[in-house]
């Protein structure tokens, strides 16, 4: 693979992050990789082929649910698609706009992981797991001594940052709240000379709207294929 331009790793993310920069977070060879178990629901292989896909089989257990991110290999026995789910792989490379804040974003730790974790999966359940906070900052709003909306880092690349996470509260949306706390990621990553990139469903409109608002543009689609191993 020739990797002149450093984007061209987001066609294979987690495979860059498994074996780079959250290397540590790894199980597996040279051919497929996981994240650890409790960490993120993500696989990947170095190139769309079955015979790498065998490879991740003797990564996972019988029944468990995972994604797979870019390029589909055609799929031997024992692995059940699910769903496709086409998303707009955006990035950021420009300031992000100054923005008016009105409340307290507090950079969360250790500490928050369990409302953490139940106000994600409360808004979007599946892709986050107990110590997914492991793989970056994260950063929160409270209300009320209640934590209301949240955004993190997932997937780390050499010079590249996956802001993920970006949820808040039914009860509180409408505030501007999402926006405060993406601006406070990209601009912290902009300073360390990391480029910002998301993944959002191509049928998310208002939240695509919102971030090309804030200076993202789409540079491919790219699809997150959930899978079960059935053997």
């Amino acid at each position: 693979m020739h990797n002149s331009d450093p984007l061209d790793k987001l066609d294979n993310p987690a495979w860059w992050a498994l074996t780079g920069t959250q290397q540590s977070f790894a199980a597996g060879d040279t051919s497929a990789k996981r994240y650890q178990r409790g960490i993120l629901p993500f696989t990947a292989v170095e190139e769309a082929t079955t015979e790498n896909l065998l490879a991740l089989s003797e990564l996972l257990e019988p029944g468990e649910t995972f994604f797979l991110i870019g390029e589909l290999p055609h799929l031997p026995a024992g692995f059940q698609l699910l769903k496709e789910l086409p998303c707009a792989q955006m990035i950021l490379q420009r300031p992000v706009p100054a923005i008016q804040r009105n409340v307290t974003v507090a950079k969360l730790t250790e500490f928050n992981k369990t409302e953490m974790f139940n106000l994600i999966n409360k808004v979007q359940p599946g892709y986050y797991e107990p110590e997914t906070s492991q793989l970056g900052n994260y950063f929160g709003i409270r209300q009320n001594d209640q934590l209301v909306a949240i955004a993190g880092e997932r997937m780390r690349l050499e010079r590249l940052t996956e802001i993920s996470a970006i949820c808040t509260d039914p009860a509180y949306t409408g505030r501007g709240y999402a926006q405060q706390l993406i601006v406070q990621l990209c601009h912290t990553n902009l300073e360390q000379g990391n480029t910002p990139f998301l993944h959002v469903l191509q049928t998310n409109e208002r939240a695509i709207r919102l971030y090309e608002y804030l200076g993202f543009v789409t540079r491919r689609v790219i699809s997150f294929w959930q899978m079960q191993f059935t053997v």
